[in-house]
């Protein structure tokens, strides 16, 4: 496959991933969300909710924090375990043409207990 073919199945490939890519631009409206993030958030309304603010879905502190990465341009990442799930968060900024752009949030499940390795 070359370049030219792997950047046109590049929307394919992230939709099938096996953990959630959400997508969201500088006022967090939601953008994009692959296949498993709309399953992820089927209560919510699955891919109904693109086109939303997830502001309607955070509040307290969650709310905040969003709010604090959509200002300062900055990543946060963090784990978090819900009904015997363990998973890794992991938000950062993406730009287009140089400028920010908005968040783009990816979830993955991890085991509950992870080896970690320090390499020299």
């Amino acid at each position: 496959m070359d370049n030219t073919d792997f950047l046109n199945e590049l929307p394919n490939m992230v939709m099938e991933l096996p953990f959630a890519v959400t997508v969201c631009d500088t006022e967090g409206i939601i953008l994009y969300m692959n296949d498993r993030s709309i399953s992820t958030f089927e209560k919510y309304g699955g891919a109904a909710i693109i086109g939303t603010n997830l502001f309607l879905y955070h509040h307290g502190a969650a709310a905040t924090k969003l709010r604090e990465l959509l200002d300062t341009s900055t990543k946060n990442a963090y784990t978090i375990e819900k009904n015997g799930v363990k998973k890794i968060i992991y938000q950062s900024p993406w730009f287009k043409d140089g400028k920010f752009a908005g968040l783009i949030e990816l979830s993955l499940e991890i085991p509950m207990e992870m080896p970690h390795f320090v390499r020299l």
